[in-house]
């Protein structure tokens, strides 16, 4: 664990409020990457007996619907087709170890990964299952993508992705998104469903508070 406060956001690739977040989140971190480091890891939503099709969970797209409404975020025509379709299986392990995989290549890429992750399903419709999801990210991001399919296809991804969600386990994360200052065995929760002003100012509170305890 760092040494050095962090934030640190919980989320999950087929989270479509995390989705949502995307754009703001990407906001925020641009304003206050120059102070603090970001960090992602996943809580694993759609895991085990949760792994599914798409269509057994029948209230997605009206969950969008309020989605699109609130945070101005489009889903693509071609996930829409697949949520159409119904029988794609949304399976958050994979998802987990593809963002292991690449996250492993460069921590501080955690955000722009998983902002690419979410694009490809959500607005291409790809499969967060597929080897060839993550190898095309990681050319696009200067990564290695052989490398990103060997972590895949020999489990060491999957263990790395095991691990984060003992993480979020650990921190009492369960509902995605979920943004949190991390210092040490100090955890705050920070606010995702405001502002990004709030969001800002919040922030900064919590850091002083930090520094004045140091």
């Amino acid at each position: 664990m760092s040494k050095q406060p962090i934030v640190l956001y919980v989320a999950d690739a087929y989270c479509g409020w995390c989705f949502g977040l995307g754009p703001r989140l990407k906001a925020f971190e641009a304003a206050h990457r120059d102070r603090i480091d970001f960090r992602v890891i996943s809580g694993g939503l759609f895991v085990g007996e949760r792994a599914k099709a798409i269509s057994r969970y029948p209230h997605i797209p009206e969950a969008n619907a309020r989605i699109a409404h609130l945070t101005g975020v489009r889903f693509g025509a071609a996930y829409d087709a697949v949520l159409k379709q119904g029988d794609f299986v949304m399976d958050s392990a994979d998802a987990a170890a593809g963002l292991a995989a690449l996250r492993s290549q460069g921590e501080r890429w955690g955000t722009e990964i998983f902002d690419r992750m979410q694009q490809a399903f959500y607005g291409e419709g790809r499969s967060l299952s597929e080897h060839e999801t993550y190898a095309q990210i990681a050319t696009a991001l200067g990564l290695d993508p052989d490398r990103t399919k060997q972590m895949l296809a020999s489990g060491e991804a999957l263990s790395l992705a095991q691990d984060d969600f003992a993480r979020a386990r650990a921190l009492g994360v369960s509902i995605y998104p979920t943004l949190l200052l991390v210092d040490g065995s100090s955890v705050q929760r920070l606010s995702t469903d405001t502002t990004l002003e709030f969001m800002s100012r919040e922030l900064t509170q919590a850091l002083s508070a930090h520094r004045s305890a140091v």
